[in-house]
């Protein structure tokens, strides 16, 4: 198996991103809270993962976090066919994250990554 990247997304709805900036942390979306933990995704499984459970959602955003600054409070697990996909066991503080956004697609459809600065 090739190496975990050090960063992964957690997609937001509009008053989700709205209490992360304002409360400087996030205790999870309410599937986040009934399984115990935060869920994330890679940027391979972003796109799959909006069509699953945000499909006709909109004003929804996107925070890339680094998960090396939360250390073990990420587990790799998996879940959908088998692929390993990171979770928070723990609240994810805005300090953890190191650029966020409105979920936009390119010209290709593609989701757009947040990037800081």
């Amino acid at each position: 198996m090739s190496e975990l990247p050090d960063v992964a997304y957690k997609v937001l709805t509009a008053a989700e991103m709205a209490a992360l900036e304002h409360e400087g942390s996030f205790t999870g979306a309410p599937v986040d809270l009934a399984d115990g933990f935060i869920h994330l995704s890679t940027a391979a499984q972003l796109d799959e993962t909006v069509a699953k459970h945000f499909a006709g959602q909109t004003d929804l955003h996107v925070a890339a976090v680094d998960l090396p600054v939360l250390g073990d409070a990420v587990k790799w697990e998996p879940s959908r066919g088998g692929q390993l996909f990171p979770h928070i066991y723990a609240t994810l503080p805005l300090d953890a994250v190191l650029a966020y956004g409105p979920l936009e697609r390119d010209h290709d459809g593609r989701i757009r990554l947040p990037v800081a600065g």
